[in-house]
């Protein structure tokens, strides 16, 4: 057992620093540590020709590492919240010696004119996880971040140009528990905005949240899940409408998309996806990240409602934070695998749900 396992449902549930000393805060960096230095096995995502593809540090020389490109840049995510959150971290000067090394103004030039040559790349799963990466290095009061923020910042606006100019013009929603989830995308799009200010984008973002979700009701959830799902469509979509709307019209809202949450099939969402995994099994991973994601979702939809009293308030409230303590719980019996078709990415969720309190994560949300 390792020292994120020790936590409490409580401790977790409540998505604060304080649960982060030193042991835990070694843990969480392992498997990101290893990840963003381990360039094979690699997911490249594009249709190669004839010729032999370069290297992934060829094409991505900041983000090669950890499988694929968005697992990199949110592996990246990790590390620099961990130095922000914990004071002198037992790894800063390993973690702080990687950046330096990768994220040189050359480097992500080259990651700049890859996205210029392959617009599509990544949309909107990694996008968003790199503005999240941009809004953490904003949040850390410290020169190394400075620094870091202004050399990252030509593909930190080549991607905010991208997300104005394509993904937020977008006419339907991605209603998949996967990387194409248009809700999730949304919400690391508007919590950047808001921590940086972004007086152009959050307003865009919150219009395109209400014109593909505002009118929604009675989410089907029977489905849910399906094999690869990591996320859950109709938490995540609610999860994101608890950053757009006031909290009395998020009650509403709430009370109409999920109105019979205790009863079948709604009531699905309140108990963890059961998970047998199996080495080189990337589906059981993905369940597994699917009940941290959860319980974050569950966590922050109960905070919605808080100091709210009406029915639906009262209604939801007790399941809702019962059923993210119970996914908190089964997430953290298995989220640091040694498998690598999990520790590539999944410490990243697990520090996304401890520290989902400490700015950053639906900053400003009702």
């Amino acid at each position: 057992m390792n020292a994120f396992e020790e936590l409490s449902p409580d401790a977790l549930r409540a998505g604060r620093a304080d649960a982060l000393d030193d042991d835990v805060a070694t843990t969480l960096a392992a498997h990101p540590l290893d990840g963003i230095e381990t360039e094979y096995p690699h997911y490249r995502g594009t249709v190669d020709g004839p010729e032999a593809p370069p290297r992934p540090a060829e094409d991505h020389p900041v983000f090669y590492g950890c499988f694929d490109w968005h697992s990199a840049v949110h592996s990246h995510w990790a590390l620099v919240r961990a130095l922000r959150l914990v004071p002198d971290h037992p790894d800063e000067a390993e973690i702080a010696a990687g950046i330096d090394e990768r994220l040189t103004p050359g480097n992500v030039a080259r990651e700049v004119d890859y996205l210029d040559e392959n617009p599509g790349f990544e949309e909107p799963y990694g996008w968003s996880w790199l503005l999240r990466l941009a809004a953490e290095l904003a949040l850390w009061d410290d020169p190394r971040a400075d620094a870091w923020r202004e050399t990252l910042r030509p593909l930190e606006e080549r991607v905010r140009r991208g997300t104005r100019e394509s993904f937020l013009g977008i006419d339907r929603a991605h209603r998949v528990g996967t990387h194409g989830n248009t809700a999730f995308a949304l919400a690391g799009v508007l919590d950047y905005a808001r921590v940086v200010g972004d007086a152009d984008l959050e307003p865009e973002t919150e219009a395109t949240a209400r014109r593909l979700y505002a009118d929604d009701t009675a989410a089907v959830v029977g489905a849910e899940p399906v094999g690869w799902d990591f996320l859950s469509p109709a938490l995540t979509e609610a999860d994101l409408m608890r950053r757009v709307l006031d909290p009395d019209p998020f009650e509403a809202w709430l009370d109409g998309f999920l109105p019979d949450l205790t009863e079948p099939p709604h009531d699905a969402l309140l108990a963890p996806v059961d998970v047998e995994p199996d080495e080189g099994d990337g589906a059981a991973m993905h369940l597994i990240g699917l009940n941290v994601s959860r319980a974050w979702c569950l966590a922050g939809l109960a905070d919605g409602l808080d100091g709210l009293d009406g029915p639906a308030a009262t209604r939801l409230r007790e399941p809702l934070e019962a059923a993210a303590r119970r996914h908190a719980e089964a997430g953290a019996a298995d989220v640091l695998t040694d498998d690598y078709a999990g520790s590539h990415w999944l410490s990243s969720f697990a520090l996304y749900l401890l520290t989902r309190n400490e700015d950053g994560i639906a900053p400003g949300a009702c």
